[in-house]
């Protein structure tokens, strides 16, 4: 009788055979892409990010091995067999443009917020990504901290009466959008605590000359709670999130301590993406989750149009 091969814990779990791992490649190496590279090359022993296995990065510059890991051109990455996944790490301008080339290849696509600048080419992509069978995943780690964990703890089941978010930072980088997908995540905040929005008004102040931009956006929530997002930019501006919610209850007005300890937030991201390649995800959850980003995209279009309509 032969003997039975005795699989590791990992494969016991996953079945991770080597030509059952899915090849992936990172497109950008920025702050972000060189955190997504150091993940994939050590991922957390028998998480779902272990089904991951890095074939290369992609990077418009002649750069050295990352993490020994070896650059390759993007018409290779969107060519080869052993390559399954794209995780987009680039500048806003170019995610539509890789998202489609990649999932016109056949490759599930990890991106970061904005997946796009305008919400119907967004509808686009999530329509190509079904008629591809694959996986589009818009990353969101700002539902992943600590203090915004908690924060939605303390606001479940309590009643908004008015509320302000207010974002202040350094100049955002060229290709980034306009202000209300730039700072996409901040929306995201709002529309993630207190469900769908409308937009009543917005606008916009700017001067090219200090480089400084402050968007302001006037929400209300289903029951007519007025909610006002503010984005402030400008050279020397600390990077603070500012809130003040009014609730029924009381007010909230400084964000919770974030408990210690975890794991990093692009890695809980990875998790959440490995999980939905491995169909480990309910069909409801990627439904909502869906319904959530479109429906911020299409705040932030709304947006942008009325702060630059004519007065």
């Amino acid at each position: 009788m032969p003997i039975p091969k005795v699989r590791s814990r990992s494969e016991s779990i996953f079945g991770l055979f080597t030509e059952r791992m899915l090849g992936t490649v990172v497109v950008g190496v920025g702050r972000a892409g060189r955190a997504r590279i150091a993940d994939l090359c050590d991922p957390a022993p028998c998480s779902p990010a272990d089904k991951l296995i890095l074939r290369g990065f992609v990077s418009r510059r002649s750069l050295e091995e990352q993490q020994s890991v070896k650059q390759i051109s993007l018409e290779d990455a969107l060519s080869r067999e052993d390559v399954q996944v794209a995780i987009v790490s680039t500048e806003n301008t170019s995610h539509e443009d890789l998202i489609r080339r990649f999932l016109e290849a056949g490759k599930h696509v990890c991106v970061e917020y904005p997946m796009a600048l305008s919400y119907g080419v967004a509808m686009e992509l999530w329509d190509l990504a079904e008629k591809k069978g694959k996986v589009l995943h818009e990353e969101h780690i700002e539902l992943l901290t600590g203090d915004y964990k908690q924060l939605k703890k303390d606001l479940a089941g309590k009643s908004l009466q008015e509320g302000t978010l207010h974002f202040t930072g350094g100049p955002t980088q060229e290709g980034s959008g306009f202000p209300s997908f730039s700072g996409i995540s901040r929306l995201t905040w709002l529309v993630d605590l207190f469900g769908e929005l409308s937009v009543s008004g917005a606008s916009l102040v700017q001067d090219g000359e200090k480089r400084s931009t402050k968007l302001t956006a006037r929400l209300l929530t289903r029951q007519q709670r007025p909610l006002t997002w503010i984005e402030e930019r400008a050279p020397g501006l600390r990077r603070v999130k500012r809130i003040s919610f009014r609730l029924d209850e009381g007010l909230v007005d400084e964000l919770p301590a974030a408990p210690p300890g975890g794991p990093g937030l692009f890695m809980q991201d990875l998790w959440l993406f490995a999980q939905k390649l491995q169909g480990l995800v309910p069909a409801a959850q990627l439904q909502a989750e869906r319904r959530r980003v479109l429906h911020c995209l299409e705040l932030a279009e709304r947006i942008q149009n009325l702060a630059q309509a004519p007065v």
